[in-house]
């Protein structure tokens, strides 16, 4: 009998990329045959750590009593909407020709998660090898099962995975349940959103609580130069100062120019990707991974969910070549005086799972005008940071010069630009958006030349002005600072060698945020991500273990450990458990008036017609809030759904305000066609509400 090798990747488009590569093409329900190879997917995180009620009767309801939730033999489920697939890679793992099984998931702790989580469950004994590339061309992917490694190599990374996903099951599920039911309001709290919420709330205290302060400065006109005193605190000061300059000499008492440099920037990790795409475009981060994604699996990028920004040692070549390629491809290179240097773009101690993310050599089969627009800006903005990396250094002369007049001391600042560098290349870019990006910080610098001043040259009776200013609070958080701070956070207590750093992972982060904004605790304004009032209160309730990044520091210490075989992981588990116990012991009851902080604000949608009390949208009903009064407009009434309409609020308002509500689509049982019409408010005050069609008049 011959033998096959089974070989299982992330998703499908991997699996079909694959499987191109290897020259297997006969697809089959769930999987592709061919040349020795079976290439099946898992669709993501096929298997999963089950939910609580999966652990006894007693979990199914969520009580005080039943904290904490502390599984000794874990459960797992496969994805209600997976089976299927579960069921093909079970059977094919299991098919008698099949010697061997790749995995072939994401190189990294997930992916690892992800292929041993099937592999579990499946109850597969046979050989597991791995393979690990960082780019989907068919190059790397034959190079890649021309080493592949045994699996059992990456046992311990696999270990660390399981106890990161354990371990925020644990704390997540507990202080979930504990805060949903101490407050009676469904409160998601995580340890990696939570904290991110904090940021948000903590930043949003800082603009409410801040008091706007006057300042002012004097300015001196010297030789077309303006030169500037320090902050002054009153307009008298001001005012006082600019008098005394002008009838007094300003005296050139030093003139400095020094030569600067302005490194490249470096190619992108995933999350500086999004902060830059949100920054120019205005994409939020999920856009931004998904758009990077569709790219990657067009094999016009390489694989997004990096956190390095350098590639590897052996890539001199392929970066060259792909420079070269975009220098042809992009309009705005044209013309630009370029000399790349790659080799600042190598250090392969920098990579740790994947390499930053560059185009890839499929750019020279595609016309970039095909693709959709988003994609191309995306694709177009990983070149032009891999050109930009990799030219050469802006530099510039600052010039410094410092009078002394009327015994204060003014500053002239400018700069000369000596070499344009890679700053070309970006003004370069910049000029095709169609639409002015966010500004960097930094870049409103001073870039006016300064005369050529000498150490003692004096200025009788300089022209003077005074000009007003307002300290400004900070700014609100947008996708791209908050992405900046999810990576920062904790860092000076993570272990260097951490796989992870900051909040979340480069490929989650941008999840949290939508989790965030889907659960009611942040709110999208613009580009402006602002918590929610619950979003606030949360924060407030909750421990600061909670809170703060430091436990997911402690966290990724730990598990760098176990990944690399110096720590237990049952020691890691117990110590997590014991928080788990400490979180609930903590926390035994509230206060009435506490448990009531999370209560939704009821809307007013008008006025009872028989009372005049305010009416109340309910679960079921929209209800005078006068006990005492039986008017209720039930949602379901047979009178709306004979007419396939939904009952909604808004209707609810205006047959409250007005008495009758538009309706573009009745449905007509005689004719089974819609038509437009008023549906009238006709309540004759019995125990149910009526209701009848008006047409219009014609």
């Amino acid at each position: 009998m011959t033998t096959q090798t089974l070989i299982i990747a992330e998703k499908p488009s991997v699996a079909q990329t694959i499987a191109a590569a290897l020259g297997v093409e006969n697809k089959k329900d769930g999987y592709i045959e061919g040349n020795g190879y079976l290439v099946s997917w898992c669709v993501g995180h096929l298997v999963q750590l089950a939910e609580a009620a999966a652990y006894g009767e007693q979990y199914k309801k969520w009580s005080y009593d039943s904290l904490p939730i502390l599984p000794q033999e874990w459960q797992y489920t496969v994805a209600a909407d997976k089976g299927k697939q579960f069921k093909t890679l079970k059977e094919l793992m299991h098919r008698a020709d099949v010697s061997d099984v790749v995995n072939a998931c994401d190189a990294g702790r997930e992916g690892e998660l992800i292929f041993r989580f099937v592999y579990e469950v499946a109850g597969c004994k046979k050989p597991m090898r791995r393979l690990w590339i960082s780019s989907m061309e068919e190059s790397a992917i034959k190079a890649g099962f021309t080493s592949l490694k045994d699996g059992r190599e990456y046992d311990d990374l696999y270990s660390s995975a399981l106890c990161r996903a354990k371990a925020d099951w644990i704390i997540g599920i507990n202080a979930t349940r504990l805060f949903s039911c101490l407050y009676n309001h469904t409160l998601n709290v995580g340890r990696v959103q939570t904290p991110t919420l904090k940021m948000l709330v903590d930043r949003d205290a800082a603009i409410s609580t801040f008091k706007k302060e006057k300042y002012y400065h004097v300015r001196l006109t010297l030789s077309g130069a303006e030169a500037v005193s320090e902050r002054l605190h009153t307009p008298d000061e001001a005012q006082t100062l600019k008098t005394a300059c002008e009838a007094a000499q300003a005296v050139c008492v030093s003139m400095t120019r020094e030569k600067k440099t302005a490194a490249p920037p470096k190619l992108f990790d995933l999350t500086s990707l999004q902060r830059e795409a949100n920054r120019i475009f205005g994409y939020t981060a999920k856009q931004t991974l998904d758009l990077a994604q569709a790219l990657y699996e067009k094999k016009l990028l390489t694989y997004p969910r990096t956190d390095s920004a350098f590639l590897t040692d052996d890539m001199g070549d392929t970066a060259a070549g792909i420079i070269k390629l975009l220098c042809e491809k992009f309009s705005f290179m044209e013309g630009a005086e370029f000399s790349p240097d790659v080799k600042k773009l190598l250090n392969s101690k920098k990579v740790s799972d994947h390499h930053a993310i560059i185009p890839t050599m499929e750019l020279a089969k595609t016309d970039l005008a095909a693709l959709p627009e988003s994609e191309k800006n995306i694709l177009t903005l990983a070149g032009a940071r891999l050109c930009m990396a990799a030219a050469e250094p802006h530099s510039f002369e600052a010039v410094t010069a410092v009078f002394s007049c009327a015994e204060q001391d003014f500053t002239a600042r400018g700069k000369t630009v000596l070499a344009a560098g890679w700053k070309d290349l970006e003004r370069r870019f910049m000029a095709t958006l169609k639409q002015k990006a966010d500004p960097e910080d930094g870049d409103n610098a001073p870039v006016s030349e300064v005369p050529p001043f000498a150490e003692g040259q004096t200025f009788d009776s300089p022209e003077a002005r005074v000009t007003e200013h307002d300290t400004t609070p900070p700014k609100p958080h947008n996708e791209a600072s908050l992405l900046s701070a999810m990576e920062r956070a904790g860092n000076e207590e993570t272990d260097p060698d951490a796989e992870r750093k900051g909040l979340g992972t480069p490929a989650t982060r941008a999840a949290v945020i939508e989790k965030l904004v889907n659960g009611g605790f942040v709110q999208r304004k613009g580009k402006q991500l602002l918590p929610t009032k619950d979003g606030i209160n949360l924060v407030c309730v909750l421990p600061e273990a909670l809170t703060s990044p430091k436990l997911t520091a402690e966290w990724e210490n730990n598990l760098t450990q176990i990944a690399k075989g110096k720590a237990d992981p049952e020691d890691f588990m117990q110590g997590i458990e014991a928080m788990a116990r400490e979180l609930v012991k903590a926390y035994p009851f509230l206060s009435d008036d506490k448990a009531q902080l999370f209560k939704p604000e009821r809307v007013e949608l008008g006025k009872c017609p028989r009372c005049g009390s305010p009416v109340y949208e309910g679960k079921k009903n929209y209800y005078c809030s006068n006990n005492e009064c039986s008017f209720a407009m039930w949602k379901n009434d047979r009178f709306f759904e004979e007419r396939k309409v939904t009952f909604s609020p808004k209707i609810a308002a205006a047959l409250l305000t007005n008495g009758k509500a538009s309706v573009k689509k009745l449905y007509s049982p005689k004719t089974d066609k819609t038509y437009a019409g008023n549906v009238v408010l006709a309540d004759t005050g019995a125990k149910y509400v009526n209701y009848r069609v008006e047409l219009p008049k014609k």
